[in-house]
């Protein structure tokens, strides 16, 4: 079952991680929720609470965090979202709680099926404030999001503060606020469309070899996860990568099925392998790359999925991979508050997709303070939360780059690589620092569904 987790968890990874702009450590990020904060805690002592929304009561506000924990073919695989936002719950209570109330988490488990999604939101509507942290990945039917009624009986909508949005319905839908990137323009979601892919990893791919052929893995089980790849590999080759392949490659299969691919490298004379699946994928195909002798491949790049415990283990057989992700690393907590936060609540086991969540729980209360600074404890409302939203300014307090707004794709990073058995920072190379550049984001124009029927 954990082997199916490759293709899931990299059917999120291909367009982007956090938003974010230019870069600045955790030390001297402005804290576009500083003022906001403080105003916030000095009303609560001035005001009688009341209960103000559907999941605002006088003394508790309710949020739902939705997630794929439960399914049989990937039990647990999004446990950490939830294990986050309940740990970010007991740090906001413990620290003054949000908008003079304590902040009450109940989780809904989609269980990797889009009727189980649909109901977690309808789940939601009924009983919280909010959708915060999710990561549910097949989320096709978000209309409640958007009719979703308030208190008063009228349809404002839902805010869906999520962590990560795989199904571009929910990217796209008006009431999210996304942590992870948004690629779709969001004018049509069908046929060929404009759609946005990081290309800074691959530009700093470029500074270590005067040319580049490379093989793209591909996560092969489901037309979803191929389409989500379709566009980073045609970003990659704008950007001068020459990809002479890009291969489908299943959660089911063993070290001995990545024969194929190091024919594949062989025959192309490739010296570059770049994984869009995760940490299982890239082990085996480093393991099967050295069991048959290939020396070709100088650069061995991953996404975020291989930024694990499970994958640093591994040793000597992932020595020089490259991992990319767009937030400080949990390697250097001590630079950032927020990251040590985190990682300090996950009892020194932080989880990727987790601090995702825990970004978003951030996003919610920078909203909730922004709130009850202009508008009073008893202000606090899905409209009010919905139309705050729309213009947040938010950088988790100097963990990811800033950003204002729904629907923003990051142009930050950090590139860590294996050496030694640990990740160690490459570039940039000051600790508590983003490198951000708009360079760094590419506009592909293509039919996601056509373009897959080309990937082995």
């Amino acid at each position: 079952m954990k082997r199916y987790r490759l293709i899931l968890l990299s059917a999120v990874l291909s367009v982007g991680l956090v938003a974010g702009a230019c870069g600045r450590s955790g030390s001297d990020s402005e804290n576009s929720t500083a003022d906001p904060a403080k105003a916030a805690s000095a009303a609560c002592s001035k005001t009688t609470l009341e209960a103000t929304d559907i999941g605002v009561s006088a003394d508790t506000i309710t949020v739902e965090v939705m997630a794929d924990t439960g399914s049989a073919l990937a039990p647990g695989l999004f446990q950490g979202n939830v294990d986050a936002m309940n740990a970010y719950a007991k740090y906001v209570n413990a620290n003054g709680g949000i908008g003079c109330r304590q902040l009450k988490v109940e989780a809904w488990d989609s269980k990797l099926d889009p009727t189980e999604s649909k109901n977690g939101i309808i789940n939601a509507c009924k009983t919280a404030v909010a959708m915060v942290g999710g990561n549910a990945l097949f989320n096709p039917d978000t209309s409640v999001l958007n009719t979703c009624v308030d208190k008063a009986g009228v349809a404002t909508g839902l805010p869906d503060y999520a962590a990560l949005a795989n199904d571009i319905n929910e990217q796209c839908a008006p009431t999210a606020f996304i942590i992870q990137a948004v690629a779709e323009s969001c004018t049509t979601l069908t046929g060929v469309r404009d759609l946005k892919a990081f290309v800074g990893t691959f530009e700093f791919y470029k500074t270590l070899a005067p040319s580049i052929n490379a093989l793209f893995l591909v996560p092969g089980d489901l037309p979803t996860t191929i389409q989500s790849a379709t566009y980073q590999i045609a970003a990659a080759k704008q950007v001068g990568i020459n990809v002479t392949d890009a291969m489908k490659v299943s959660g089911r299969a063993e070290q001995a099925a990545f024969t194929t691919y190091v024919q594949a490298i062989k025959a192309s004379n490739d010296n570059m392998v770049y994984n869009g699946s995760n940490d299982v994928a890239m082990t085996k195909m480093r393991k099967e790359a050295a069991a048959q002798g290939l020396d070709s491949v100088k650069i061995w790049g991953c996404s975020l999925a291989c930024y694990t415990e499970n994958f640093k283990a591994q040793g000597t057989a992932v020595e020089g991979t490259y991992v990319w992700m767009q937030f400080l690393p949990f390697e250097e907590a001590s630079s950032n508050a927020a990251n040590q936060a985190y990682v300090t609540a996950s009892n020194g086991k932080p989880d990727a997709f987790g601090a995702q969540a825990w970004q978003a729980g951030m996003a919610f209360k920078a909203t909730i303070d922004s709130i009850v600074a202009t508008k009073g404890a008893n202000g606090i409302t899905r409209a009010a939360i919905l139309e705050t939203m729309k213009t947040l300014k938010f950088d988790a307090d100097g963990w990811i780059g800033a950003r204002v707004g729904q629907k923003v794709f990051s142009e930050c990073m950090v590139m860590m690589q294996m050496q030694g058995g640990k990740f160690i920072r490459v570039t940039p190379k000051e600790v508590g620092k983003l490198d951000c550049n708009p360079k760094y984001i590419a506009t592909v124009k293509i039919d996601p569904q056509e373009a897959a029927k080309s990937v082995k």
